[in-house]
């Protein structure tokens, strides 16, 4: 394993850890650190995007959060269980919160462009070709109406759908895997491409780590 993937790995698992062991121990959720710099991914997206929806947005979701679940039966739990079985205003704010983890850890000022193994043998038995994944996928994350994400994900048998989610929706609420998820909330984009929706979907495959994708897969 080359030190790129071995770097991705201990990226994810520093996200398991924010998901699972923290609360273990009766620590709150806290705001987990990126893996660059809040400047590393510009011109895709600007630092002063950065300060907002990851320093502020994502921030926000998760004191929100801590004020929310003590006392209820999703004091103690992460945030996958809490997405899977939660309703509600404990529902959107740690769907909120997860989604955000997942789509700032999926990105890299250095990213490997394209899948490979087996996670791309999928995307061809799917869509044919890699390019013809990416137009579908844009294309859901342009024609969503209204403030959401556009979802890559897997079937228990390794399947792979496009999901379009409004608001908060995550995937795992519906059984998926979550393997690639872009915000289209404008928040994600306005600052950079003001109602420009189709501009930022266009640029954001320049920054995905598919290595980081696969390890998801």
């Amino acid at each position: 394993m080359n030190r790129k993937r071995w770097m991705t790995v201990i990226g994810l698992l520093g996200c398991l850890l924010c998901f699972w062991v923290g609360e273990v121990f009766g620590y709150e959720f806290k705001l987990p650190p990126l893996p660059y710099e809040k400047s590393a991914l510009a011109p895709v997206i600007s630092r002063e995007t950065m300060e907002f929806h990851y320093g502020k947005h994502l921030k926000g979701y998760l004191d929100n959060l801590n004020s929310l679940v003590p006392g209820t039966p999703f004091e103690g739990a992460d945030l996958p269980t809490i997405v899977k079985y939660a309703t509600g205003p404990i529902y959107d704010n740690g769907a909120q919160a997860l989604n955000h983890i997942l789509y700032f850890n999926t990105f890299s000022a250095e990213p490997a462009h394209e899948p490979t193994g087996a996670l791309a043998e999928a995307i061809a038995r799917k869509w044919s070709t890699f390019e013809d994944f990416k137009k579908a996928f844009s294309e859901a994350g342009v024609s969503l109406f209204g403030s959401g994400w556009v979802w890559l994900v897997k079937d228990r048998n390794g399947d792979l759908f496009i999901l379009q989610e409004s608001n908060a929706g995550n995937p795992l609420s519906k059984g998926y895997t979550p393997l690639l998820g872009i915000d289209v909330w404008e928040h994600a984009y306005y600052l950079d491409y003001r109602n420009k929706r189709a501009d930022y979907m266009e640029n954001i495959w320049k920054i995905i780590d598919w290595d980081t994708v696969e390890a998801r897969y």
